[in-house]
């Protein structure tokens, strides 16, 4: 017996919503709201009386495990590959949880029998003074006793006959009312296949309870021993096997409170501006509650259209949940129960539709948050004559209008650091003022598309971006921003990297030698000197007296990129200079 998803006949016995039962759940069956009689443990672990579980309307399911199938595992499933012979199978619905319950061959009767329930239903009764408790021998009066050896209640009748047979004279007989402090007074749990015996020992192979007379017979030669000697082995499995569960449970709350954190934190934002808006609204009369009730419309159209926004995201998520749902069962159910040919006739109509649905792209994060501010101090024009303060903030970013600046946008050089900056704006043009969106840049060499270039995006937290990259060799280069998963304003565009700026080896001044018109005293800022006694420098750049300019190249602009190709041959080679 496994759980299962859910057939179409789902509603069938199922419990209106809202009857989860109590403390009453340990004692009352919750269909017929009655103490328990015979409770049958269901393996989605609740419990019903018999007869309420015989009168749940069945249906039939198809098992495809085969006739010899564990119905007690749902991973034996699996085990078979090959096709095997559809078997048809019997169950119900549990009336509380909806699970579906594969009923064994011996139906209803042949479930768990619930003994914890039917313990805690006679302590419940024991509180009522033994109301609903008939004597066990003669089912008819009412207990006044329980035998403790034979764990046996009897009226008043059945214990003195009790006493008077030989083998029970010297039995404890105990008061019913002595018992209400007992957790523990449920009956001996007999064999139910040999009745006039108890269960007290365990069959290890078997892995299940037996007596004497079993142990003598059908489990001959099994290890068995007494439940006292085994229950700690096995109690520690359960144990362990509890503690994983636990770990499971929190993470599925902690789940189903992110699922509400959207939603929840819109319409606490909501109230919360709300009400900051009528502590504001208090101090003006008339022109100040005309102005509070412009505000609270507004707020109103803003909660309206965010939570549109969040349920059109929501229908999307579930469509496409949908349809994936539609493909894996479809495929499920091919690869289970198709022949070979069949598999192979559909396998390309089921290949395309699972790659597709592979790479459909969407987003697991809401694409609308609860950003609304409340600026009390905001000036928001006159109403009624009056100057009145108050308006919303939720301006968002249109990428449309974002613009992006500097001079590094469309010219750069290889290995260098290049930068601009991105403006984020509103629809109206204006920019946000704040920081906290997704702005997304990626820079593509044109010819290896296949090789981004690393983009860092700094946050200025008052609504622009500071972007910088380095490119890494001469070319052209792709660049691609974007807001909010859309392009702003101007692109992509394109940047040209050139070769990287070559600086100048040598010294930007005056030659001294040339200047001066050869004049030996004359100093050179450079501190070189030349053959003869001259106290300057002669470079041998001609046509250059009195002229700042580089003593490597000779080009005369100080912020230029040097052309000097180094060695001695070329025109503006460095004469040999003595140190000073």
């Amino acid at each position: 017996m496994a759980e299962k998803r859910r057939p179409l006949l789902g509603f069938v016995g199922k419990l209106p919503s809202g009857t989860a039962a109590g403390n009453s759940g340990k004692t009352h069956c919750p269909l017929c709201r009655g103490l328990f009689e015979a409770p049958r443990l269901l393996p989605c672990l609740h419990t019903v009386c018999t007869t309420c579980l015989e009168q749940l309307e069945p249906f039939s399911v198809v098992d495809i495990r085969g006739g010899d199938s564990d119905t007690s595992s749902e991973g034996s499933v699996f085990r078979e590959l090959k096709p095997r012979a559809l078997q048809p199978q019997i169950g119900i619905l549990c009336p509380v949880c909806d699970a579906q319950v594969d009923l064994p061959v011996g139906g209803v009767k042949a479930l768990t029998i619930d003994h914890l329930a039917m313990n805690d239903v006679m302590l419940e009764s024991l509180r009522g003074e033994g109301q609903g408790l008939v004597c066990d021998l003669c089912s008819d009066r009412e207990v006044e006793k329980r035998c403790q050896t034979c764990k046996a209640n009897l009226c008043h009748f059945c214990c003195q006959a009790h006493r008077r047979q030989k083998k029970t004279t010297y039995h404890t007989m105990v008061d019913l009312k002595d018992l209400k402090g007992y957790s523990q007074i449920g009956k001996p749990i007999l064999c139910p296949a040999h009745p006039a015996e108890e269960l007290r020992l365990f069959c290890e192979l078997c892995d299940r309870p037996v007596c004497r007379d079993c142990v003598v017979g059908e489990h001959r030669e099994h290890p068995c021993d007494f439940t006292s000697n085994v229950i700690h082995k096995h109690g520690d499995s359960v144990r362990e096997l509890l503690r994983g569960t636990q770990p499971h449970m929190e993470a599925l709350e902690e789940a189903l409170a992110q699922i509400k954190g959207t939603s929840s934190a819109l319409q606490e934002r909501v109230k919360a501006v709300a009400t900051d808006i009528h502590t504001f609204s208090e101090g003006y009369i008339k022109a100040i509650e005309e102005h509070r009730d412009k505000l609270l419309k507004q707020l109103e159209d803003i909660r309206v259209q965010k939570e549109n926004s969040l349920q059109l995201h929501k229908a999307q998520l579930e469509q496409l949940l949908a349809d994936m749902r539609t493909g894996v069962e479809f495929t499920e159910h091919l690869l289970a129960s198709g022949s070979d040919l069949e598999i192979l006739i559909t396998k390309g109509v089921v290949v395309e539709r699972l790659t597709k649905l592979n790479k459909v792209e969407y987003s697991a994060h809401p694409g609308v948050n609860e950003k609304i501010a409340f600026s009390p101090k905001e000036k928001a024009g006159l109403c009624r004559g009056y100057e009145v303060f108050g308006a919303i903030n939720t301006k968002e970013v249109d990428p449309a209008k974002c613009v992006l600046q500097g001079e590094d946008l469309h010219r750069a050089r290889e290995k260098q650091p290049a930068s601009f900056t991105v403006l984020c704006k509103d629809a109206t043009g204006e920019s946000v003022g704040r920081g906290g969106d997704n702005v997304q840049v990626t820079v593509v060499p044109k010819d290896k598309k296949d090789s981004p270039v690393k983009t860092m995006v700094h946050d200025n937290k008052d609504g622009t971006y500071y972007v910088s990259y380095t490119p890494r060799e001469p070319g052209t280069y792709t660049v691609l921003v974007c807001v909010k998963e859309q392009h702003v304003q101007g692109s992509p565009f394109t940047v040209t990297v050139r070769k990287r700026h070559r600086s100048h080896p040598g010294v930007f001044h005056c030659c001294t030698f040339c200047s001066s018109g050869g004049q030996k005293t004359a100093r050179c800022a450079c501190g070189g000197t030349m053959p003869g006694g001259y106290l300057g420098c002669g470079h041998g750049h001609k046509g250059h007296p009195g002229r700042p300019h580089w003593s490597c190249c000779g080009k005369f602009t100080e912020k230029s990129e040097c052309t000097w190709a180094g060695g001695q041959s070329g025109p503006w080679s460095l004469l040999r200079t003595v140190a000073f």
